[in-house]
């Protein structure tokens, strides 16, 4: 939950963003898409109200346009919290019978891999050069030939008695 810091009742306005800046006064910026065009300009100090800020905090302005403070949600804050409580007391383990165990015996080790055969020096291929490019004319001419041969290719039709 949210707490007050400083009351300012600042009436916001559409189109600008409100932040408390680094000298902990309340500032406003033109937003980028907020009603219309930005006219490029620097932030205006809309109250000045000097918050000094504490870790751990975010500070915002509320509703009511006030300046207010909620503590951050910090990612793994239960595990830190946890793992501090273990610290601070650490358990002691009962000394028990070790079982006996067996030696165990070394892993088999991978057989080497047999040698490349040599291969024939090559000299460098230069890469191939690439056909250009038919004109419209020339493909259309290609596909009537091609067309053409498979037409002449298929089996006459079966007649039937």
């Amino acid at each position: 939950m949210a707490t007050k810091v400083a009351r300012t009742g600042i009436a916001r306005e559409k189109g600008w963003l409100y932040y408390l800046d680094k000298q902990g006064d309340v500032s406003r910026a033109q937003m980028a898409r907020g009603g219309g065009r930005a006219p490029k300009g620097r932030p205006q100090r809309v109250a000045k109200v000097g918050v000094e800020r504490e870790d751990g905090f975010l500070y915002f302005i509320d509703k009511d346009g006030d300046v207010a403070r909620t503590k951050m949600a910090r990612p793994g804050s239960r595990r830190r919290a946890k793992t501090t409580r273990r610290k601070k007391a650490p358990a002691r383990r009962k000394a028990t019978a070790r079982r006996k165990t067996t030696a165990r015996r070394p892993a088999r080790k991978k057989p080497a891999r047999k040698k490349a055969t040599a291969r024939r020096k090559t000299t460098a291929r230069r890469p191939a050069r690439k056909k250009p490019a038919r004109k419209k004319a020339a493909r259309k001419t290609a596909r009537r030939s091609t067309a053409r041969r498979s037409t002449a290719r298929r089996k006459p039709a079966r007649r039937r008695r």
